[in-house]
């Protein structure tokens, strides 16, 4: 039965996703049945029901017949994250569904280390905008996972967010593999893979894994810091 794959933590991003069990969780058979990608950091909210409207139609599904809804979970800024998420919360409720929240940062980190050795580690970087970055540090969870597995991962450092230079410093990617697009932004102080990016196949696939352990996925945002734009106080009144 197919599951409903989201994020928005960066570009948007939808997936439809046969339920790959029984067989190998392999990179290569994910079992995506349509998906759509749209390189667009403002127009989330605007864009993302029409194209998940569209690999519903591509793949000839009815929307009552989806099993799950699973959305990234970032770290993301504010407006963007805030699209995908309350999209993927109304659309389960609607159907009766579960939804499940998967960090961003993991699932990129999972298709890196995919192909990989077992030993490898990733510092996977994002845009923060601010001339900041959204980076952590994975390994595989089990360094006995087969190349070209995807694997499950354990953060060894964050989800957080400063500037290049200052992850430099701190030798955040020292005698890692760094990927993800924020490489492309600071390849002076961070050189890697920017082609590396959220693919929401991947995310349906650790939260399946999840599932079965009876693991909590919560789809709580992770913001990491306060958004550029706040509600007004509203007027003081005059007293007198």
């Amino acid at each position: 039965m197919p599951l409903l794959a989201l994020d928005t933590s960066a570009d948007i991003c939808v997936s439809l996703v046969a339920d790959p069990r029984p067989g190998p969780w392999l990179a290569s058979t994910l079992g995506t049945l349509a998906s759509r990608r749209v390189v667009e950091q403002r127009r989330h909210a605007e864009l993302l029901a029409p194209m998940i409207e569209e690999v519903l139609g591509e793949a000839e599904v009815d929307r009552r017949d989806l099993t799950a809804v699973v959305v990234g979970t970032g770290p993301a800024p504010f407006t963007g994250l805030r699209a995908g998420l309350v999209t993927a919360r109304t659309l389960a409720l609607a159907l009766g569904v579960p939804v499940h929240g998967v960090c961003s940062l993991e699932a990129v980190a999972a298709q890196a280390l995919t192909d990989l050795d077992a030993a490898a580690e990733v510092l996977v970087v994002t845009d923060a905008r601010r001339r900041e970055l959204y980076a952590a540090r994975y390994r595989r969870r089990d360094p006995a996972t087969p190349r070209g597995e995807l694997p499950e991962v354990v953060a060894l450092d964050g989800p957080l967010v400063d500037s290049a230079v200052a992850l430099q410093e701190r030798g955040a990617a020292q005698g890692a593999t760094v990927v993800g697009a924020g490489a492309a932004l600071h390849p002076e102080h961070l050189a890697g893979d920017p082609e590396v990016v959220v693919d929401p196949a991947v995310l349906a696939v650790l939260a399946l894994r999840r599932a079965e352990r009876g693991e909590s996925m919560p789809t709580e945002p992770l913001y990491l810091r306060r958004p550029d734009v706040t509600p007004s106080a509203g007027r003081k009144r005059v007293s007198g």
